[in-house]
């Protein structure tokens, strides 16, 4: 497998108390990042490409089953038959890639046309049309129900930290982790995108059948998008921590789907966007 670490020169410049700089040759540690193509094989026909992925390697079958989990072609892990991943061997033309072979009742239609291409950014955001997130019926019953201490909650952004051993090494890298709700870490994963961070997640979920995670914490080491709590709701997530700020499409789609939306987690305290009832203190 791919590492997830490179190695770079560099130049150092250093600023002295006399005005003076100073540059020296070095190296340091980078977040890899590389192309990923996913393609989903149905049981007849040609496979549908999902596009190209900008990601760091590694964890690339979960990333592929959580993106064709948040796109609505795959709901359970009896969807899938196969998963077959391709490295290209270095300096070779073509990228890595990566087969989904599927059951006869994913649904294709959801990712047909698909052919686009992902930025690490950004994950497969940039599509023509902002897909609704619907509300699942376990996350609105449960809207009131004391799921999480704020205390708990607060313990989860510096737990992740210390769970992030590429980006101790980089500095690159999001990560996204799922909590149970008394505050123990249950999954967590890295990459130097936000949304593939979380695909990764959900695609652990999928392939143990852990799914859905209707007792669970998200937690992202960044900001919120739309998209991310589209993925969560797929996944019937009913919380959301963020380190970062959430954007007024994400409170406004956790605010739909029953999903409490927590941003600005730092130094005990955070605040909560959406369904604060869900949080006891």
């Amino acid at each position: 497998m791919t590492r997830p670490i490179g190695v770079r020169s560099l130049v150092r410049f250093v600023g002295g108390r006399t005005d003076t700089w100073t540059g020296s040759p070095d190296q340091d540690l980078v977040a890899a990042e590389s192309p990923l193509t996913v393609r989903v094989q149905p049981p007849d026909g040609d496979a549908v490409s999902l596009g190209l992925f900008m990601r760091t390697p590694g964890d690339d079958e979960e990333l592929a089953l959580g993106a064709l989990l948040a796109e609505g072609v795959i709901d359970r892990w009896s969807h899938v038959r196969r998963v077959q991943l391709t490295i290209a061997p270095p300096g070779a033309d073509i990228g890595d890639e990566i087969v989904v072979d599927v059951s006869g009742d994913a649904n294709l239609t959801a990712v047909s046309g698909r052919g686009s291409s992902a930025t690490s950014a950004c994950g497969l955001c940039g599509r023509l049309e902002v897909l609704t997130v619907d509300a699942s019926a376990g996350l609105m019953a449960g809207t009131h129900v004391a799921l999480v201490s704020a205390e708990h909650l607060a313990a989860m952004p510096a737990q992740l930290r210390t769970r992030q051993a590429a980006f101790a090494e980089t500095g690159g890298l999001h990560a996204a982790a799922l909590f149970t709700a008394d505050g123990e870490v249950h999954v967590v994963r890295e990459d130097v995108g936000r949304h593939n961070a979380v695909d990764k997640v959900a695609g652990a979920l999928l392939r143990t059948s852990q799914l859905p995670a209707a007792d669970r914490v998200l937690v992202v080491s960044g900001r919120v998008a739309y998209e991310i709590v589209q993925k969560a709701a797929r996944c019937e997530i009913p919380v959301i921590l963020a380190v970062g700020a959430p954007t007024d499409l994400a409170v406004d789609a956790a605010r739909s789907a029953g999903i409490t939306l927590a941003g600005f987690a730092k130094d005990d305290r955070f605040n909560v966007y959406t369904w604060p009832d869900r949080i006891r203190t």
